[in-house]
């Protein structure tokens, strides 16, 4: 019988980080995994918080591989694939899995930084990391982190990838050893997982990122020190409306608020562009709502004789009405936000 354990000094923990079509790859990936080989699959993929995942039953299906929703407390084990559940961080320590409802990160729960900025901290040279398609630029710090602890970073060829822009943006601020489509992954896989460790450049585990660890863990951005990441930029968490600081790594410049939420450049600007749409409609609604009452005011001030005021209600309406136009104009201009932006 094969053992599970795995080898401390060996690559072996494979973290995989994916949003929109990330299943169509995923299920590519592992129909083209040997299933015997001596590692620990840890996935994590956008998913909505209100409904449970089934992406391990599907996973289920295309491998032998034992394939499960990840669970508080688990040990890793080889030849088993661990799946993030909703609304719950998939995260590593040296003892096993860790699943927590900390702050959200670039607008999800669970996010892939989480789980690859976990591993990295915990196993260092021993993690591949790999992005696979998806929308915006979650995983790109956590593969960072990946790198900058020794361990190997593999990205999805974008042109592949039903969404381009994760795996861009990785190839973009990160050293990246592999690019390729979802088969040459899951090749160079093979080959890498449990190639020795020994004689690897070491590197330390920055102070950021243990301290990032804490946030997701625990909450408490403000006891886990998050004042102390950066400098303090001129913006606002768009989630809790706390102060953001600035984290800068190599050429990622990211944020993070003093309750934990955390964002990379375009999953603040989205954020900050949903706020700025809910803001207009509830004008909108507001002016409407004035108007549709100076309207019923004109009505009863003309039934009780008060023409005067029903005539000046009624100016107020239309006069709101010239002024609602170009507001109703812009909150309809698709091309107000620059373009359509991702999800």
């Amino acid at each position: 019988m094969l053992t599970t354990e795995l080898d401390t000094d060996a690559r072996n923990i494979v973290v995989i980080g994916t949003s929109a079509g990330g299943v169509q790859a995923l299920i590519a990936l592992f129909e083209n995994l040997p299933a015997d080989l001596p590692v620990a699959y840890l996935v994590v993929l956008h998913i909505p918080a209100h409904e449970p995942s089934v992406l391990h039953s599907i996973l289920g299906r295309v491998t032998t591989m034992r394939v499960v929703a990840a669970q508080d407390g688990q040990r890793i084990e080889a030849r088993t694939v661990y799946v993030a559940i909703a609304d719950r961080h998939l995260m590593l320590t040296e003892a096993g899995i860790r699943l927590t409802r900390g702050p959200k990160e670039c607008r999800a729960r669970p996010a892939v930084d989480v789980l690859f900025r976990s591993a990295a901290v915990n196993y260092g040279a021993r993690v591949i990391g790999v992005i696979l398609s998806g929308a915006l630029d979650d995983g790109t710090a956590g593969l960072w982190a990946v790198k900058d602890r020794g361990g190997l970073t593999y990205v999805q060829e974008p042109a592949e990838a039903m969404l381009g822009s994760m795996p861009e943006s990785a190839i973009a601020h990160v050293e990246i050893d592999l690019v390729g489509s979802v088969a040459v992954l899951a090749n160079a896989l093979a080959s890498a997982v449990g190639q020795p460790i020994a004689g690897l450049p070491s590197h330390a585990v920055r102070d950021r990122h243990l301290i990032e660890n804490i946030i997701s863990l625990k909450g408490n951005g403000l006891e886990a020190g998050v004042m102390g990441l950066g400098k303090v930029s001129q913006f606002t968490c768009p989630d809790c409306h706390g102060v953001l600081v600035q984290i800068e790594e190599g050429p990622i410049v990211r944020f993070r608020c003093h309750t934990g939420h955390a964002f990379s450049m375009k999953s603040l600007i989205c954020e900050v562009n949903a706020a700025i749409d809910t803001g207009l409609w509830d004008t909108l609604r507001a002016v409407e709502e004035r108007i549709l009452l100076l309207r019923q005011m004109a009505g009863l001030a003309r039934t009780s004789g008060a023409s005067g005021d029903a005539d000046e209600c009624v100016r107020q309406a239309d006069l709101a009405e010239q002024r609602l136009k170009p507001l109703r104009d812009l909150v309809l201009d698709p091309k107000f936000f620059g373009h359509d932006a991702e999800q």
